[in-house]
């Protein structure tokens, strides 16, 4: 890990991510996260404020980057329900099957280096009638945009962190053996168009 991987780029991330755009984005879908919840790809703790404390019994938030963990600690003193973060990958969790109520992911499948195998392995972890909730970023369906996605994508990738601007969301969820059951998108105020399509919903293991 280079000197812009430790330092820089954990702020630049968590300053990106909490956009009002994107905030806006994250009270669509957290505040429906209920019982034991999973969140894939903490970051810093930025969806933490937007839990509903009477709904949830305990987040567990699984990252592989330490200097994010250390904010979501932070940020984990100021809510009313236990947190828990595992500095690991969802290949590399240790949780009991069928242990796990909802299952988030936000602005996450972006960057895991295997984001089907991360979704996939996560599934072993899932009650039956598990919640799938994610909110994601991805390619655009517009031709033109979409075109812009693939040609700044590797130097995007390289300055984000391996932020991707052109994963295809639901065939991701649809890869890793999940169905989805209510899906909306738009492309994001006051965002580039070309890193600003939103995809966000539920869905199932199936």
């Amino acid at each position: 890990m280079n000197l812009y991987e430790r330092y820089i780029l954990p702020h630049a991330l968590t300053c990106a991510y909490r956009t009002k755009p994107i905030c806006r984005q994250r009270k669509k879908i957290v505040p429906r996260a209920h019982g034991r919840v999973l969140e894939l790809g903490m970051g810093p703790g930025l969806n933490l404020p937007f839990y509903d404390a009477t709904r949830v019994s305990e987040v567990i938030g699984v990252d592989p980057s330490n200097q994010l963990l250390k904010k979501a600690e932070v940020v984990a003193r100021e809510v009313a329900f236990p947190v828990r973060c595992l500095s690991t990958t969802a290949e590399q969790m240790e949780m009991p099957n069928a242990s796990i109520d909802t299952l988030l992911v936000t602005f996450t499948l972006c960057t895991i280096p295997d984001a089907v195998s991360a979704m996939a392995v996560c599934r072993r972890v899932l009650k039956p009638d598990v919640d799938v909730l994610f909110c994601e970023h991805g390619l655009a369906p517009d031709a033109g945009v979409a075109k812009w996605q693939n040609r700044l994508n590797p130097v995007w990738k390289a300055l984000a962190g391996g932020c991707n601007l052109n994963r295809p969301i639901p065939s991701l969820l649809d890869k890793a053996g999940y169905r989805i059951d209510e899906m909306e998108t738009m492309y994001l105020p006051s965002t580039p168009r070309f890193a600003g399509f939103s995809y966000w919903g539920r869905a199932h293991p199936i």
